[in-house]
């Protein structure tokens, strides 16, 4: 096989996950600032559902083909011209960054800035479900600023990031409460919630007031917003892609009009944050969870399994 190509996840028009394909494509080099990495896995998400389906066609143009994969896990195979901090066979983890994706293939080029060291002892394959884990890190730590004895709600607690939250919310102290399916009820609470229940079955109204509040879903934000006590805090991630406009003029106009403002951020993970990434799982306050693992040529499955919806962590791709 030509050593100059690789196999990478692939689509020709917009549509359901049968249009990924696994082809061949030419390997990269890496660029001044930036290393090659040998990809060993890395997990899908939401985000790229939407690209895939044509929704985000704004931002991602209608050139074909397209790729798939944000986060990855590999080993540092080259360098470019004046990278540093990193050497050749170095265990990393990583985002290709908000300009595209492309991480789904057997190698990656990315610049040094958007990786970080896997901890030893930990299997690449599991950690690949933790780098959305640094949207978690600073949704609670830097934009609500959760104290310990606060009481914290996880609403899409059973996911990639709300998984997270549920971990770190309980280990910086916090009284938490995991909104999920029935089914994964339990699955929260080995997390560590003090309390979980089902979304499908419970009224916002009906949950209490909350120093804190995530949220992963991005619809109705005004009802969950209600539930903040006098100071309380909202951060979600994302918005509702069926109402856009209408999603991210709230969020805009919740800044002069009621109680608390909500924050919207897109995670953007650089070294600093992956090294406390690092830091929280070589100190036990977070463990991956990997709901299933796929190989390469199953990622159109992934996919699938992700949107029928009701994942316990992360759907992780293998990358042989």
């Amino acid at each position: 096989m030509d050593d100059r190509t690789m196999r990478a996840v692939l689509f020709d028009r917009f549509g359901g996950p049968e249009v990924l394909y696994v082809g061949r494509v030419p390997r990269p080099e890496p660029a001044p600032g930036e290393v090659l990495v040998r990809v060993r896995a890395f997990s899908v998400n939401g985000g790229e559902l939407a690209a895939r389906s044509g929704r985000l066609r704004l931002f991602t143009g209608r050139k074909f083909p397209q790729r798939v994969g944000l986060d990855f896990t590999g080993e540092v195979a080259a360098l470019g011209a004046g990278a540093t901090g990193v050497a050749v066979g170095d265990r990393v983890w990583g985002v290709v960054g908000r300009t595209g994706f492309g991480s789904a293939a057997e190698y990656v080029t990315v610049r040094t800035e958007r990786i970080g060291r896997v901890p030893d002892g930990l299997d690449l394959v599991e950690a690949a479900a933790l780098p959305v884990a640094t949207t978690a890190i600073t949704a609670l730590r830097d934009k609500a600023r959760l104290r310990p004895g606060e009481r914290l709600l996880v609403r899409g607690a059973a996911g990639g990031v709300g998984n997270a939250a549920v971990q770190l919310g309980r280990a910086y102290g916090a009284e938490v409460t995991a909104l999920a399916r029935a089914a994964n009820l339990d699955f929260v609470r080995t997390l560590g919630a003090h309390h979980a229940t089902d979304h499908r079955s419970v009224s916002p109204s009906d949950l209490g007031l909350f120093d804190v509040v995530l949220d992963t879903a991005g619809t109705d934000l005004r009802a969950f917003r209600r539930l903040l006590t006098p100071g309380g805090r909202m951060v979600t991630i994302a918005f509702d892609l069926t109402r856009l406009a209408a999603s991210l003029g709230y969020i805009a106009a919740s800044a002069v009009h009621g109680r608390g403002r909500v924050r919207f951020f897109s995670g953007n993970p650089k070294r600093a944050l992956f090294d406390d990434l690092a830091r929280e799982v070589a100190e036990g306050r977070l463990r991956p969870a990997v709901d299933t693992c796929f190989p390469l040529e199953e990622t159109a499955a992934a996919h699938r399994a992700l949107a029928a919806g009701g994942v316990r962590g992360k759907y992780v791709v293998r990358v042989d």
